[in-house]
């Protein structure tokens, strides 16, 4: 193998194998490894059974995935290296915006009128074979995903089927319900193409399509992945664990990949694993785009940043994060605020934490007492889904109740579009679960076109030292910066 070359063959569905002299696979390896964000927190690293480093090319098999196919072009390009491919690479299709159109209205009779950033994915996600589509809560995914189900079922060898993948079974039960939905006047009988996977189901089935969460496949074998031709992966963000790594590494005959989700992290180690495993980002619209198009609510955001007496911070001063937060949790004050402004607040107000025990269910239990003239319902992760299906419903017939959820429950997985006002009660700086808590509310309604959130944070700095959670409202900041959301900043001393 010459020094300066390079060689690729299209190994399978999953990777790529790089032919190259090893002086130049070492050099691959190098360019493909990332820290992991926050690896210096996870019990491998501190038990010394991990560097914190992810790799993304195999040295030993010299393997990569096959997502990452232009990245690759992109090395070689900037040293100079010569590529050379041994096998035939995706071929990929010429379908029109026209034709795109046509399809949706004259062939699927999609109830709808299709918005142009839909009818641009589903261009997109054809022509290219494998995707990832970046588009935000409320852009109307479902209808992108069943979309394409339905071209691919059309397109497909006729022994081969559709693996939808979802986190919840919640999820699963709302893509059933949306396919009968866009189908509900034509003579496509969902009952005959579908079936639906979770909580110990039957997971095999003559049928074309398996909507299924990724908790009830993963540990499957190679064999029974082997019926796929085509994966949708919703809410893809999730995608860089483990399991689901090892549902999308077994599809090594699936040649169709469309990744769905509304939000991926700053990281690029985050980015290039998604990508590698469904394609490059493709950025169909934001919301802000939906917003000015009268597609999603208006939102304003009130960045309430809560200030303490001097003895208060002397508490806390330099306390380590855990610490921080506990007391911040614990704090009576912050707490008799949180449930003031509950009570305030004119619409159905979605209110989020992080800890269920030390923070969620007392916070429920003091809004329920204080809020009298109020419904006050509470949503965490022992909540069974017949449950939040009923809370659901019933809060997109009141008009001024209080849900108290847990981050983790409602940033995916719980629509509810009869949401007026949202609070962040706990402190987050992660990008995906602003943004996807966020997108819970901003759904019109015939009564709705507005939402307001307020972003509840906390100021202990002390002479030059910033605290732990004033930082992580700077960042979240940066986010509703970056997005171009309508905020203002108020301090308040409590």
């Amino acid at each position: 193998m010459e020094h300066d070359k390079i060689q690729i063959e299209f190994y399978d569905d999953v990777y790529l194998k790089i032919n190259c002299e090893r002086g130049m696979a070492k050099e691959l390896s190098e360019f493909f490894t990332f820290k992991v964000p926050n690896y210096q927190y996870t019990p491998a690293y501190k038990n010394k059974i991990w560097d914190g480093q992810i790799r993304l090319f195999n040295l030993y098999k010299q393997t990569i995935y096959r997502g990452l196919y232009d990245y690759i072009l992109q090395f070689a390009k900037d040293r100079n290296y010569k590529i050379t491919v041994d096998s035939d690479k995706e071929k990929y299709n010429s379908v029109s915006i026209d034709e795109i159109k046509s399809y949706l209205t004259e062939h699927l009779k999609i109830p709808y009128n299709p918005h142009d950033h839909q009818i641009d994915a589903i261009k997109t996600s054809i022509n290219n074979n494998r995707c990832l589509l970046l588009s935000p809560t409320g852009s109307g995914k479902s209808l992108m995903i069943y979309s394409l189900m339905r071209y691919y079922i059309e397109t497909i060898p006729k022994d081969k089927k559709i693996l939808i993948v979802v986190p919840t079974t919640g999820l699963v039960s709302q893509m059933y319900s949306d396919f009968k939905e866009y189908s509900d006047k034509t003579d496509w009988e969902v009952d005959n193409y579908c079936h639906t996977i979770f909580a110990g189901q039957d997971k095999n089935t003559d049928k074309k399509v398996v909507i299924s969460t990724w908790q009830s496949i993963y540990k499957m074998n190679q064999k029974y992945f082997d019926q796929y031709h085509v994966v949708f992966g919703d809410e893809c963000h999730l995608f860089k664990a483990k399991s689901l790594t090892s549902i999308m590494t077994k599809l090594i005959n699936c040649p169709y990949r469309i990744g769905t989700t509304g939000t991926l992290d700053d990281s690029l180690t985050h980015k290039l694993v998604i990508e590698g495993l469904f394609g490059r980002v493709h950025n169909i619209t934001t919301t802000k785009e939906l917003m000015e198009k009268n597609l999603l609510s208006h939102l304003n955001i009130d960045c309430i940043t809560l200030k303490y007496r001097l003895e208060e911070i002397n508490e806390i001063k330099r306390a380590k994060y855990d610490e921080e937060i506990k007391w911040i949790l614990n704090n009576k004050e912050r707490n008799a605020f949180l449930v003031d402004l509950s009570c305030k607040v004119k619409g159905n107000t979605l209110i989020l934490f992080n800890y269920v025990k030390d923070h969620g269910i007392p916070l429920f239990e003091s809004i329920q007492k204080s809020c009298g003239n109020k419904k006050v319902f509470l949503i965490h992760g022992k909540t069974e889904v017949q449950q939040r299906e009923e809370i659901r419903n019933i809060l997109e017939k009141e008009q001024n109740a209080i849900l108290v959820a847990s981050y983790g429950t409602c940033s995916t997985g719980i629509n509810i579009k009869n949401i007026n006002n949202i609070v962040f009660a706990s402190p987050s700086r992660s990008v995906i679960r602003v943004l996807q808590s966020i997108g819970r509310g901003l759904r019109r309604t015939e009564t709705k076109d507005k939402v307001k959130l307020y972003d509840i944070s906390d100021d202990l700095r002390y002479k030059k030292h910033v605290n732990h959670t004033y930082r992580h409202l700077k960042e979240r900041i940066k986010i509703y910066q970056r997005e171009k959301f309508e905020f203002n900043t108020v301090s308040i001393r409590i």
